[in-house]
């Protein structure tokens, strides 16, 4: 696995797919999950539509570089935030999404790319609005997907979705790939499929099981605040795509990224949660390739 430096300190795991003299598309991932998560026959086939697909682990994940002189406890972080003790919460997170937007373009650095069409989903989604907001002569077009503008108003989860999101996952491997069936609650209800789940689990633990990162990401987003303001001066090309099932990030989210960012074209994808079914890659794959065109 290629993994380049990006910064002092901070490395990044990274794959390539197709003709790298194609127009370059990186795939940003969201909280906690590997860059396995963007599955290696959509990044195929999205390179088969003509582009140089690049995936990669943001820190703390995967195998990228790890931040374990910084520990963070999901539950003294929320109640600091919930308490109105920002300034506890702050000392307790190392870094924001725009450091993690920053390894997204040192890969690019890294990889003699100086410009690039940017596709992120969930808290990939925000960190790719980042990279734009802060770089917009980096990014070609922007994709944001299941994703929301850091707004608390917009976007929010269900009681159910999260609380499957923050409930500690089992360090035994066969216990942890049984706790994936719990993601049904925020998948596609027609698609979703606890194989499939259980499938990328599996294939998680096995490559890096690492849940010490997941504490430093969600206070990377809280703490990141809005990007609202920013949104309504970005002139960047937008799609925002959005799943009408999705309960994790409701499609609120979307649609107000939609209507912040100026010309942004939206798409609300019938049977699509916060997931990327194999059903409905045709669609997404479809929706990207025009846009980056």
């Amino acid at each position: 696995m290629p993994i380049a430096d990006v910064s002092p300190g901070v490395s990044i795991a990274y794959e390539g797919f197709g003709d790298p003299s194609a127009p370059p598309v990186l795939l940003v991932m969201g909280f906690g999950a590997q860059m396995i998560a963007w599955h290696e026959d959509f990044c195929r086939a999205l390179a088969d539509r003509g582009r140089y697909v690049i995936r990669y682990d943001n820190r703390d994940c995967g195998l990228s570089t790890k931040f374990d002189d910084h520990p963070v406890d999901i539950g003294q972080f929320i109640n600091a935030v919930s308490t109105g003790d920002i300034s506890s919460a702050l000392a307790m997170v190392p870094y924001r999404l725009q450091d993690m937007a920053d390894d997204g373009l040192g890969l690019l650095t890294a990889l003699g790319i100086e410009q690039a069409h940017v596709v992120g989903a969930s808290m990939g989604g925000m960190i790719a609005q980042t990279m734009a907001i802060s770089h917009p002569e980096r990014v070609m077009t922007l994709t944001s997907m299941m994703s929301s503008t850091g707004e608390s108003e917009y976007g929010r989860s269900s009681p159910e979705a999260q609380a499957v999101l923050f409930s500690p996952k089992p360090s035994d491997r066969e216990a942890y790939i049984a706790a994936a069936d719990r993601e049904l609650v925020w998948a596609s209800k027609r698609y979703g499929d606890p194989a499939v789940l259980r499938e990328l689990a599996a294939d998680s633990y096995d490559r890096a099981y690492y849940p010490a990162g997941v504490g430093r990401q969600l206070g990377a987003m809280i703490l990141s605040g809005s990007r609202a303001d920013a949104l309504r001066e970005l002139r960047v090309p937008t799609l925002v795509i959005h799943g009408l099932d999705d309960t994790l990030i409701d499609p609120s989210g979307g649609q107000r990224t939609a209507v912040l960012v100026p010309g942004a074209e939206l798409r609300l994808i019938l049977d699509m949660g916060h997931d990327r079914p194999r059903e409905l890659w045709p669609e997404i794959i479809d929706a990207v390739e025009q846009h980056t065109s």
